[in-house]
């Protein structure tokens, strides 16, 4: 059995996400980086030099003018990761796709394209789109439901995985002294009618290299805890302490194993923010500076994102915070609601809240390049989690975690040295689906040679029997 080791991820953000008013601002960071593909080359380069598991890119696709300044203007993901595919060889590169307004067979196609681009190096990071408003650019009247979200989710990821299997990976002998191409009998049509797509197949591209990209799912709601268990093969959540890290990953492993899957297989990998300064005091110091630089006008407006971006501005700021119904049934709800019940909980007024909500950005990963290791090796030996993904922008302080936290850790063996594989799923320690009609096709003839087996057997014992019985002589 191989030794568990650490798995790392790098999520490119650009010119900063929620929270990160002022993260532009630095010198080190083009003002157009989140839309520069060759910054974003640059960081995947760093990561796969720091021997990093995956890139990781997040994706919404409804703004208004109070989004944070990453979500303004990006870049598509799987294009975006295309380009960096054709730079890298050996970093994993995990693209958003939401289930809510894509189709299976058009998700399935571009993620195995890309899975053959990188040499088996895809993952998709599958949403249901939180953004209510989301509907209004897919010529709907309002978003899906829970329950739709995420039976459309559960089927479309079904649908793909199905597509992925079209060809078993025998189908191109592409044999020319024999003249053949491909093998008719290892392609095969999918025929899928269900509740929300019908889709016939084949998908017109053969197995790829890890056999399936790698599915990873975001949401922290019932349906999507229960979505996770079902379909992936990591987890990406946020938790502040140790505690919650912990309850989380035992519940979704037991989850999976519910499920009939191996919660080994389901791996917990959570995001951080690590903030590393020369001794602990200068990076709490540090901490206290980028708090202290979020805009309450920024956060008040943020505010509104998880209540279908609310407009919370047209409220008493000192009054309580407001009763705002069901607005977020069809946005955040799991996220809305525990706001909803902190205030409440609380008693906090609107501004106590906004001001709640600068104050949660802060990181349990904060000290010196020791302390934070430290913290890192004690959650991840405590059960909190498989893998992280480091939030990267301001390309100095990703250099301070690379260069001076991670040989702490790979010197303790909490991270391997080397990557140990040419595809994702390998360097994360997936086993490779076997593809539906190959393993059929082996039970098949495993029980027929068991059968086999079995009438030689009984024909051998009947000669036996034959041979020992008397002769009649007339």
């Amino acid at each position: 059995m191989s030794v568990r080791t650490l798995k790392l991820g790098a999520v490119l953000i650009g010119v900063g996400g929620p929270g990160q008013h002022n993260t532009w601002l630095s010198p080190e960071i083009p003002g157009d980086a989140s839309v520069d593909v060759r910054w974003y080359i640059a960081r995947a380069q760093e990561a796969e030099a720091a021997r990093f598991d995956h890139v990781f890119i997040v994706d919404s696709q409804f703004i208004t003018a109070d989004s944070p300044n990453h979500y303004l203007s990006r870049l598509e993901p799987l294009t975006l990761l295309s380009a960096i595919a054709v730079h890298t060889h050996h970093i994993g590169l995990v693209g958003t796709i939401t289930t809510s307004y894509n189709e299976p067979f058009n998700v399935a196609r571009r993620l195995a394209s890309l899975d053959h681009i990188s040499g088996g190096r895809a993952g998709w990071n599958v949403v249901t789109s939180g953004d209510s408003g989301t509907a209004g650019n897919y010529s709907r009247d309002e978003h899906y439901d829970y329950p739709t979200r995420y039976g459309r989710a559960f089927e479309h990821v079904g649908v793909a995985q199905a597509l992925w299997d079209s060809y078993e990976a025998d189908a191109f002998p592409r044999d020319k002294q024999r003249g053949q191409f491909f093998d008719r009998s290892r392609q095969h049509a999918l025929n899928h009618k269900g509740e929300f797509f019908s889709v016939v197949g084949p998908l017109n591209l053969e197995r790829t290299p890890q056999g399936q990209p790698v599915i990873f799912q975001a949401g922290d709601s019932e349906e999507g805890r229960d979505l996770g268990a079902g379909i992936a093969d990591a987890i990406f959540t946020h938790s502040q302490t140790l505690e919650q890290a912990q309850a989380f990953r035992t519940e979704l492993r037991a989850r999976a194993a519910a499920k009939g899957r191996d919660p080994e297989n389901l791996l917990i990998v959570p995001g951080i923010f690590p903030i590393i300064a020369d001794t602990d005091e200068q990076a709490r110091a540090k901490e206290d500076a980028i708090v202290g630089e979020g805009s309450f006008e920024r956060a008040l407006a943020e505010l509104g994102r998880p209540f279908g971006w609310h407009d919370f501005s047209q409220y008493e700021l000192d009054a309580p915070f407001p009763e705002v119904g069901e607005i977020a049934e069809r946005s955040f709800r799991t996220h809305a609601d525990a706001i909803t019940t902190l205030a409440r909980e609380n008693n906090l007024t609107l501004r106590q809240v906004v001001e709640h909500q600068l104050q949660a950005r802060r990181s349990p990963f904060v000290g010196s390049p020791l302390t934070v290791a430290n913290e890192i090796q004690r959650w991840f030996e405590g059960g909190g989690f498989d893998g992280i993904n480091i939030t990267v922008n301001v390309p100095s302080e990703f250099a301070r975690f690379t260069d001076q936290v991670l040989p702490i850790l790979r010197e303790r063996g909490v991270v391997r040295a080397e990557y140990e594989s040419t595809t994702l799923r390998g360097n994360l320690g997936l086993p490779i689906p076997e593809n539906r009609y190959t393993a059929a096709r082996r039970r098949e003839e495993q029980s027929a040679g068991e059968e086999q087996s079995a009438g030689e057997e009984q024909s051998a014992g009947e000669a036996v029997a034959d041979s020992a019985a008397p002769v009649l002589v007339p």
